[in-house]
């Protein structure tokens, strides 16, 4: 058995090489290597942590090293951000504590006589931590500075300080009532009687926040079908739709399903939902989830959905584009997304208007399109809308809204609600 540092570093080295997601390695690792109580919590706090701030952290570490960080052994940099994130972000570790452990690590994982590099660079980082100033947005909220400037050129510096403010802290887990078994005051209750601390989502009205540490399973074990995670600007943007009993639904990117589960809630499992997506492997993921829940009107099929299902042309009364996206409105509780390539997110919305094109072809006349995105980047909002209204004068915006993040609280959100003309 071995310890959460020990852990925490074979899994930052597993995610950097592998190019893994943090959520699904940490799930892997707590099971793996048995991490329970204290040691999962701290294991859990290093890899989000360490993933988060590196670039914060390597700002410190470049001061505090006379080599070039970028020319280090990876095993000794994953070290040295490890412990530089327990000494810069974590009060309670005293930071002899975390540098003894490290130089530990060092011994057992990184090159011979890396340990005495190891205890320099962070008896130095110890010394200096507190007359070092972090220069910029990027440096201060360890978000790359190309995403800094796209924020404060399109919302304003103002408003981009809010935005970074805003995905500071991983907000908590946060539920969607399933109506079609319960109502949220009953669960809402459950969960206090079992002394789980929750309180209503503010502006969804089928929402739980869930106001500390729990695991999914452990809401699963105490909840039954009555309840999935979902976050509450997710859960909004299912309002938007306003899908009703007996109409025919389209959700065209669907997995891992939580829209389509939510729509097909607000139809009272009543009528016909039509989950596609592009990858087969993730389906079996909405089936599995509508069998738990308890809904049965759920479809599933792999589609492109760049091209559109010629059977279902003019067919569906409402129709969700739920596209995928950069993702820069969900950083806080997926880390490695603000180091994602910005020459690939620059393609983006080409593929989100193919998408959102072939997916009004679906829709009768009268009926509604909801496109939405987990992204706060109008590159990829506002502008795809824009162009597509300009270009399918059949179609009116009723309205369009920007969910920003609120700490600890709700991811960043977009959604436009589309009406085709009679």
């Amino acid at each position: 058995m071995i310890g959460a540092r020990e852990a925490a570093y074979r899994s930052l080295v597993r995610c950097a090489k592998d190019n893994k997601f943090a959520n699904l390695e940490i799930d892997s690792a707590i099971k793996k290597f048995n991490l329970e109580g204290a040691e999962r919590s701290l294991y859990t706090v290093l890899v989000y942590g360490t993933i988060e701030r590196m670039l914060t952290l390597d700002f410190y570490l470049s001061n505090c090293s006379d080599k070039p960080i970028d020319k280090l052994d990876f095993s000794v940099l994953t070290i040295l951000r490890l412990c530089a994130y327990q000494i810069l972000f974590l009060d309670r570790i005293p930071d002899h504590a975390a540098v003894n452990e490290s130089v530990e690590l060092a011994k057992r994982n990184a090159p011979k006589g890396s340990a005495g590099f190891v205890n320099a660079v962070l008896r130095k980082l110890i010394e200096c931590k507190d007359k070092l100033e972090l220069p910029n947005l990027s440096v201060r909220y360890s978000v790359p500075e190309w995403i800094t400037e796209l924020w404060c050129s399109q919302y304003g510096h103002e408003k981009a300080v809010e935005i970074l403010e805003g995905m500071d802290k991983p907000p908590v887990m946060t539920l969607r009532v399933n109506t079609l078994v319960t109502e949220r005051d009953w669960l809402l209750n459950l969960l206090t009687e079992k002394g789980i601390k929750a309180e209503k989502t503010e502006h969804s009205p089928v929402g739980i926040h869930i106001m500390q540490g729990i695991s999914f399973m452990q809401i699963v074990q105490l909840c039954g079908n009555s309840a999935y995670v979902q976050d509450e600007a997710s859960q909004l943007t299912v309002e938007a739709v306003d899908a009703s009993q007996n109409e025919f639904v389209i959700d065209t990117c669907s997995c891992p399903g939580g829209k389509s589960f939510g729509m097909a809630m607000c139809m009272d499992n009543r009528g016909k939902l039509l989950s596609l997506d592009l990858h087969k492997s993730k389906l079996s993921l909405v089936d599995k989830g509508a069998v738990r829940l308890g809904i049965d009107i759920i479809e599933t099929r792999e589609h492109d959905g760049k091209s559109y299902i010629e059977e279902f042309y003019h067919k569906a009364d409402r129709v969700l584009c739920d596209v995928p996206c950069s993702g820069l409105g969900v950083m806080a509780k997926k880390p490695e997304t603000r180091y994602k390539d910005r020459e690939a997110i620059e393609r983006l919305p080409e593929i989100q208007y193919s998408i959102l094109s072939a997916s009004s072809a679906y829709l009768k006349d009268g009926g509604v399109l909801v496109y939405s995105t987990c992204t706060l980047n109008k590159n990829e909002n506002e502008n795809v809308v824009e162009r597509f209204i300009s270009e399918n004068k059949e179609f009116t915006l009723d309205s369009m809204i920007t969910h920003f993040p609120v700490k600890g609280k709700s991811d960043g959100f977009f959604h436009a609600k589309l009406l085709k003309c009679k």
